[in-house]
């Protein structure tokens, strides 16, 4: 057995020994290396059958909003202010700048997986121990090259290495920084929608206020004309000096009513400018128009295609599909890794034998990393990936039912409004029918001035009531077009396959 093995012998008994000798010890490494000894169980995502609203929730309008929503009310003021917004918001800058972070982040993990080459030059002037390694070189012997124990080495070269990405690991950290970057898109558009609806939510409060307004001079004139007519009674004997200063509380309450109102149109443009990021004088005067008809529907069904018209909806399936990513990249860090390192150039030990055939150096080094004992670092690696990529399934679910509650939310709001807008409308129809008969009463001497006056104030009155319920239809609208998504649709949604 001795002579065998110094000899180099093929005995097969020794052979086989010795085969089974590597292949234990090679089994022994396999079955010691880092083991994965608890995965949580991934949550579940929302099930269809969940994402729907209740079957009394109906509007007359029907179907998904149009891509640029805002275009249908048809005001060039709010087109311009809206696309404004989406151009030069500091919101908008930062967001689209984060896609662009994303995307180097796409590019700095992708360049990992390739080839690296550096280029490697260096001079080394040292001085050679003589109880070290190279002891032998510290003196002067010529025969064998020594002639330290100064000396000045030097390399020249190129160096590669590769990763060989056989479990996938680099595969899915890719896919997970992708799965962000495509997140990021869709977050744009989210806050482009956000963005959108907020403007058109100031622009039409402004709006309102100012029709409030008008309709509130109108009523400071009726007002100023009962103070005037029950003083005049007063001082004749008519009547007590009370009905006079009722009119007279009446009238400060509707100039009181004045201010807040111009008050009101001060702070919706400061908050209309700052959305916008405007100077203090980089905002246009914003001119009084008619409130339009509000258009938002209510599609028959929601289901998954909600999830594609959300943008918001969109992004948080991104990073859920890219927590599935980092897990897998956390199981394949639990296999052996490979890699290649290379080395070509010149070494030598003596700068003046540096370029010469003799001083040429080639290095492969192929490289097995198995890890085998980590103190749990690579399982609580996977566990913290796992419990991320749990958390963000949770967090998607409760978004999915918001976004169906807001939905919910605001179809039964506008359904409300609606019939609240008609009974108003014919409320008004009465009020008017009144004050139409006092005004022919008038005209034909049998009832006072007075009166169409009072009758007036009535019918102001329900205007204002009316106005009230036509700005909470629109406001009402704006936000069933940003629960809906706003035109945004994803044609190819991500699908989410938990593992």
């Amino acid at each position: 057995m001795s002579r065998a093995i110094k000899t180099g012998s093929s005995d097969p008994l020794s052979y086989r020994w010795l085969r089974c000798g590597v292949t234990a010890a090679l089994a022994c490494a396999l079955s010691a290396c880092a083991l994965i000894r608890h995965d949580e169980k991934p949550y579940s995502t929302i099930a269809p059958e969940q994402i729907r609203i209740a079957d009394d929730i109906h509007l007359e309008r029907e179907g998904w909003p149009a891509n640029q929503w805002w275009s249908a009310y048809g005001d060039p003021q709010l087109d311009s202010l809206i696309a404004r917004s989406l151009a030069t918001s500091p919101t908008i800058v930062i967001a689209r700048t984060r896609v662009v972070q994303a995307k180097s982040d796409i590019d700095l993990v992708r360049a990992g997986t390739n080839l690296q080459v550096t280029a490697l030059a260096a001079v080394d002037r040292e001085h050679v121990s003589a109880n070290g390694f190279l002891g032998a070189y510290s003196k002067n012997e010529p025969a064998i090259g020594a002639t330290g124990p100064w000396y000045t080495e030097g390399i020249v070269g190129l160096g590669g290495s590769l990763d060989i990405d056989i479990w996938g690991k680099q595969r899915a950290q890719v896919e997970a920084a992708i799965g962000v970057h495509n997140a990021r898109l869709a977050e744009v558009a989210a806050i482009e929608l956000e963005m959108s609806t907020d403007v058109a939510q100031l622009y039409y409060g402004i709006q309102t206020t100012y029709q409030l307004i008008d309709l509130l001079m109108q009523l400071q004139g009726v007002a100023e004309f009962d103070v005037d007519a029950h003083a005049t009674r007063a001082a004749r004997g008519l009547e007590p000096i009370t009905p006079t200063e009722l009119a007279r509380a009446r009238l400060l309450a509707t100039q009181r009513q004045i201010v807040a109102a111009h008050a009101s149109v001060k702070q919706l443009r400061e908050s209309l400018r700052a959305l916008l990021g405007a100077g203090p004088d980089d905002l246009s005067d914003i001119r009084p128009v008619a409130l339009p008809v509000p258009h938002a529907g209510l599609p028959p069904t929601l289901s998954y295609e909600l999830l594609a018209r959300r943008p918001d909806l969109q992004a948080m399936r991104w990073y859920v599909q890219s927590s599935f990513d980092r897990i897998d990249a956390a199981k394949a860090a639990f296999y052996p890794s490979f890699d290649i390192k290379a080395f070509f150039g010149v070494n030598a030990l003596h700068l003046a034998d540096l370029f010469t055939r003799a001083s040429q150096q080639i290095n492969v080094i192929p490289g097995l990393y198995l890890p085998i004992f980590d103190g749990g670092r690579l399982n609580a690696n996977l566990s913290g990936a796992r419990t991320a990529s749990n958390t963000l399934i949770t967090q998607y679910n409760e978004a999915v039912l918001n976004a169906v509650r807001d939905v919910a939310v605001t179809g039964s709001r506008l359904q409300d409004l609606d019939e609240e807008a008609g009974l108003q409308a014919r409320k008004i129809d009465a009020v008017s029918f009144a004050q139409a008969s006092a005004q022919a009463r008038y005209e034909r001497g049998v009832a006072s001035r007075l009166t169409v006056m009072d009758a007036r104030q009535a019918v102001l009155l329900e205007r204002i009531s009316m106005l009230e319920v036509d700005g909470q239809r629109l406001s009402q609208d704006i936000a069933m077009s940003r629960a809906l998504g706003g035109g945004y649709r994803e044609e190819k949604p991500v699908e989410l396959r938990v593992r």
